[in-house]
């Protein structure tokens, strides 16, 4: 049976999924919409090097931004990649920022129970160099799409939190309004231009503060819908038609207030999501040498070279899994 977070993922997939299939719609989802918006705007971040490569493949990129939420129903651990309950651990200073110290300190299966977003985003990083040394144009693209995938969940407060749905405090659904709800209406409105990729000097310590960063909101996304709550009462939620479904949602009156009240959260960490998946893609292509990705456009390499390549490349840095 599937825990509580693999529950609430589940619903999510499935609403999407019809939805999709009575309107024929491209419905926002922060685990669709914006995971597919952030993977094509990172594109844009990109230096000359590295966007034609990058734009020569946007759809490729933004279509499977989403493989990683499909995975969590087939690959056992999938779902603990996807989130870090920060307020478990009485005191974060001390939780190791690298994993080989972190299963020193703490079992790996106790880790997991209670997720390794922050780690694992450092995992999809190496890899992700490794993609770009041994030059696997398949391996850049399927591992870019997955590393944009993780960084956009890390900027989303509710996925840094036992709370995640607001099950502790008699929010349940939160977690959909929030991510979904309010992308689904307010997203046209957003900015998407966040300038250049940048450089990014320590990869793991950066995913490390992005999750401080987005727990840092917890407190206020919570706080400022359940004020709202006591006010709106059952007027906080309409019908809506979606092809010929009727379905329960959040008022547009309620969500258009409390994402006035929100302040430009959910478009700064969107925005903050496109900016940050850029730079990581940057910084590995940086750290693997810069390799030239023109010539990767109309090239597969063959198996053989792949192996050749991989080999030459665990001699010299050592093999990343």
């Amino acid at each position: 049976m599937p825990d509580g977070r693999q529950f609430e993922a589940m619903k999510k997939t499935l609403l999407f999924v019809a939805i999709g299939l009575v309107s024929g719609a491209n419905t926002p989802f922060w685990g669709f919409y914006a995971h597919q918006k952030i993977n094509r705007m990172a594109v844009f971040t990109l230096p000359p090097a590295m966007i034609p490569f990058y734009k020569h493949h946007i759809d490729f990129l933004s279509a499977t931004a989403v493989n990683a939420d499909r995975r969590r129903y087939v690959v056992e651990k999938e779902a603990a990649r996807h989130y870090l309950d920060l307020d478990h651990y009485a005191d974060t200073t001390e939780l190791p920022h690298y994993w080989a110290a972190a299963v020193e300190r703490l079992p790996a299966d106790t880790l997991e129970a209670h997720g390794i977003l922050p780690w694992h985003i450092y995992t999809m990083y190496l890899r992700l160099r490794h993609a770009f040394m041994v030059r696997d144009p398949q391996s850049i693209l399927r591992v870019s799409a997955d590393l944009g995938h993780y960084i956009g969940d890390a900027h989303v407060p509710l996925h840094t939190t036992r709370n995640y749905n607001g099950q502790l405090t008699g929010q349940e659904g939160i977690h959909g309004f929030w991510e979904s709800r309010l992308p689904e209406l307010f997203s046209e409105q957003y900015d998407y231009l966040v300038g250049p990729a940048l450089y990014i000097e320590n990869p793991q310590e950066t995913a490390w503060q992005i999750i401080h960063d987005s727990h840092a909101h917890v407190g206020d996304v919570l706080r400022l819908e359940a004020e709202l709550a006591r006010r709106y009462g059952e007027r906080r939620f309409s019908f809506e038609t979606r092809g010929r479904a009727t379905v329960r949602v959040y008022a547009e009156e309620y969500s258009r207030v409390y994402h006035q009240r929100l302040a430009g959260m959910v478009e700064s960490r969107l925005r903050a999501s496109i900016i940050m998946t850029g730079s990581f893609w940057y910084t590995a292509w940086v750290d693997a040498g810069q390799p030239d990705l023109g010539v990767l456009l109309e090239y597969t390499p063959s198996e053989e070279e792949l192996e050749e390549r991989k080999a030459a490349v665990k001699a010299l840095r050592g093999h990343v899994e």
